[in-house]
């Protein structure tokens, strides 16, 4: 069944409420003062369900809303998740300041579709009320109102009611289905406690669906809390989808720590706000308004106190429009394309309003290019892609998780997929698991990675490479980035003609590049040194690099090598080696990280270093040993090797590191 929000609008007293329940039955003032008064004081609500054109069943939900201007904070609260709105206009007084207030917020809010209805239309003869017609007319000429259906009705006498059914069926029918499969978000409008239930809270689901005994998250509180029922216009359900009126029993949560403005939405998936960058317009009857100045700020249920930091200019002149970004004094729940009013600060009069264009503007941006992403997010006719392509590559070199992107474009994941399924297929971004980025900044990342590889082989010629987390944090890249740039073809990042060749060739960007894709064969493509790097183990270097010794150079590695292979077990302290070395102390310390990378030679303690080949004959030595006895103390080792306690402990230690022996009290058990 298709469901409709319906919002009332319209001047105090010109017959909202009266209407609601002329077409609904339902009584929409539900609080004793507005029945003492006779007003609309807070927002009432009533349904009703008709049969559409085509037979199938239509459910209307009536959001009524105050006429009076004391109360259009209220009436703000009810608006902003409605389909089709029914200006009110009484035949007997016509537009008055309300009904143009009215009439501003629902066209500032993006509402498309509505009915002009003339309530007490018997109070006035056939003349009057074609006047009054023909003041409406003009009054909306221009408007999404221009060409809207003018109903005259007596909620009184009865009369009209049935065509203004007959076009609240004829505008419904012609109205997209609120998207079920969004990401969920309910606002709260009202919250209060039903014996023997508990917690209420109720609004209008403006998208997703929530079933029984989900889980949600309020926002901006972030506490999770359990949906124990479901009731939709009234009757238990067991879910709401997008565009019902929508009532839940929580369970987890007391009514002191809930209030109208709050969101109900899916954890951990959605982020609040406290800036927004937006496109901000000006009614023409509103005064100039100032950079920085304070506004009440309205969307949805929630209202704030925002300062309002335009770009580029100073001010806005009535009519005008601008980007700005709004500066709000609590953390609100918004995505692209929300709408908002803005209220002067003092006296509060609406003066304005627009669509939100990033929910999560980043700061420290140049000024040019936040109006260049912006530009793109307010236009229409943009595709998904490539407004999900300007965030990702606004990030740059830092990239952009799948997660951040869903919180910040507000897409379910199979839209989003969808987008960056063509993004991907393009090539013109790259994605490493969860992280996206643009592939050309991923070039520029690689490059930079090949060039501090290339000083560092220049400034440290004995070293093999450089340790891969220094590298990284040289390069200022996140681990993800840097695991990206190493990810493509094992460590080749493409080259920007490789790139260009690929796309030619039909190449996805989820692959590496092999040598077909750049017409070269194997070698060829693998002896482009300039965008290629190696891993090797802990290491990077440029493919092949070794270590670069002048001639002085390897004859101290040769005497190093030698003095501990001549040595046998009975080694030499190395800083006695070193010092007879005729290189500096840190080439030579160079030479020794060299030998013992190699495993030439091998660190036993912190002052003892030996040749592999002494440790290799004994580990020979020992086994020969077990043959004989399978236990050794200090002193047969001692024995065995000819070396004294100073050498026995350390390499016994070692020994046991190794798994070749193993302690037990003051014996070793050879394994």
């Amino acid at each position: 069944m298709k469901s409709i929000i319906v919002g009332t609008a319209g001047h105090i007293d010109h017959g909202k409420t009266a209407l609601v329940k002329a077409l609904t039955g339902i009584d929409a003032d539900r609080l004793q003062e507005e029945k003492r008064r006779g007003i609309t004081i807070d927002l009432g609500f009533a349904h009703a369900e008709l049969s559409g054109t085509s037979g199938e069943r239509l459910r209307f939900g009536f959001v009524d809303v105050p006429g009076h201007e004391r109360f259009v904070r209220n009436m703000l609260a009810g608006v902003g998740g409605i389909d089709l709105v029914l200006l009110v206009i009484a035949a007997d007084e016509g537009i008055k300041p309300q009904t143009r207030e009215h009439f501003d917020i629902c066209r500032l809010l993006g509402i498309r579709h509505g009915i002009t209805v003339l309530t007490k239309s018997d109070l006035v003869d056939a003349e009057t009320l074609e006047v009054v017609r023909l003041e409406v007319e003009d009054f909306f000429r221009g408007s999404f109102l221009e060409n809207a259906p003018i109903v005259p009705v007596s909620s009184l006498k009865a009369s009209g009611l049935d065509e203004l059914k007959r076009q609240l069926v004829r505008v419904a029918s012609q109205l997209p289905a609120r998207d079920s499969n969004a990401i969920t978000r309910l606002p709260i409008d009202r919250v209060f406690t039903m014996k023997g239930f508990g917690t209420v809270v109720t609004g209008t689901l403006v998208a997703g669906a929530i079933h029984k005994e989900d889980e949600l998250q309020l926002f901006p509180a972030g506490k999770k809390i359990r949906i124990r029922g479901v009731q939709v216009h009234g009757a238990s359900a067991d879910k709401a989808v997008a565009g019902e009126r929508t009532a839940l029993n929580l369970a987890g949560v007391d009514k002191a720590e809930l209030e109208r403005g709050m969101v109900l939405a899916p954890p951990e998936m959605l982020r609040t706000s406290s800036r927004i960058d937006v496109k901000l317009s000006l009614l023409p009857s509103a005064r100039p308004l100032k950079n920085q100045s304070r506004v009440h700020f309205h969307t949805f249920t929630s209202e704030c106190v925002a300062t309002v930091a335009l770009y580029g200019t100073k001010q806005i002149e009535p009519g005008g429009e601008a980007f700005a970004q709004l500066r709000l004094d609590r953390p609100v729940l918004l995505l692209p394309e929300d709408h908002f009013v803005i209220r002067q600060f003092s006296p509060v009069l609406t003066v304005g309003g627009g669509t939100v264009l990033d929910a999560a503007p980043l700061p420290k941006i140049a000024a040019a290019e936040r109006l260049e992403f912006l530009k793109i997010e307010v236009d229409p006719h943009n595709p998904d892609e490539t407004k999900l392509l300007g965030r990702i590559r606004r990030r740059r070199d830092q990239g952009l998780s799948v997660a951040q992107l869903i919180a910040e474009a507000g897409h379910p994941a199979d839209r989003l997929e969808t987008a960056l399924s063509v993004l991907l297929q393009k090539e013109l971004i790259y994605r490493h698991g969860d992280l996206l980025i643009d592939h050309s900044v991923l070039h520029n990342v690689a490059e930079r990675l090949h060039s501090l590889v290339a000083g560092f082989h220049r400034q440290n010629p004995l070293v093999t490479g450089i340790p891969k987390e220094s590298l990284r944090e040289e390069a200022k890249l996140s681990p993800q980035v840097f695991e990206a740039a190493f990810s493509i073809g094992k460590g080749t990042v493409p080259s920007r003609a490789e790139i260009s060749s690929a796309r030619l060739s039909g190449t996805t960007a989820n692959r590496a590049l092999p040598a077909h894709a750049t017409g070269k064969s194997a070698s060829q493509s693998a002896s482009t040194p300039a965008k290629h790097l190696e891993m090797i183990g802990d290491l990077v270097r440029l493919p092949g690099h070794g270590v670069v010794m002048k001639d002085e150079e390897a004859e101290s590695k040769k005497t190093i090598e030698q003095a501990f292979a001549s040595a046998g077990l009975k080694v030499p302290a190395l800083k006695d080696v070193l010092a007879g070395l005729t290189i500096d102390k840190t080439r030579a310390q160079k030479l020794v990280t060299l030998l013992l990378r190699d495993k030439v030679l091998i660190k036993v303690s912190d002052e003892l270093v030996f040749h592999q080949a002494a440790l290799s004959d004994l580990r020979k030595s020992l086994a020969t040993q077990k043959a004989q006895s399978p236990k050794i103390d200090v002193g047969k080792f001692k024995d065995l090797t000819g070396v004294s306690r100073k050498y026995a402990i350390p390499l016994l230690e070692y020994l046991d590191r190794e798994r070749v022996t193993r302690r037990v009290g003051d014996e070793r058990v050879i394994l």
